[in-house]
């Protein structure tokens, strides 16, 4: 009879441990969820902000004067940030392989993309304002670039 009492007890004490296990697992795994759109919120705020700079340094190389070498290596280091973040965010393919190809023409080729950044900075400011045309452009923009020269 005392067997019995307290193999009962044990029984409901392993019970109540995994509740009280399942509710912690689960509580763990909401928090783990709120991070996580936390996280992909700053990295899609981060990844406007840069956005905004490689405008402004479109904008500087296209109506400035001066050391023009300099202004297109913040351009090209501007658009790597944007293109860092663009990896970063989640569901965001198409869009990544906009930014990226874009990237990699403006180190491969700076020759003939110094021609393009008029058109660049309209289609870096589309895609601030969430145009998929600025996306769109983007890719035409990457196919009128000739892969052979410089």
């Amino acid at each position: 009879m005392n067997q019995e009492r307290i193999m009962k007890r044990r029984m409901v004490s392993a019970i109540i441990v995994a509740i009280v296990t399942l509710v912690a697992l689960l509580v763990f795994i909401g928090l783990y969820i709120d991070e996580t759109k936390r996280v992909q919120e700053t990295y899609k705020l981060q990844y406007k902000v840069n956005l905004a700079h490689v405008s402004e340094d479109l904008e500087s190389y296209i109506n400035g004067e001066g050391d023009y070498e300099m202004k297109y290596t913040r351009l090209v280091s501007d658009m790597s940030s944007v293109n860092s973040f663009a990896f970063l965010i989640d569901d965001f393919t198409e869009q990544q392989k906009a930014i990226n190809q874009i990237n990699s023409c403006l180190i491969k080729y700076p020759v003939q993309m110094k021609t393009k950044l008029e058109e660049l900075k309209t289609i870096v400011d589309d895609i601030s304002q969430d145009l998929d045309k600025g996306y769109e452009n983007a890719f035409k923009l990457v196919e009128s670039i000739n892969k052979l020269g410089e």
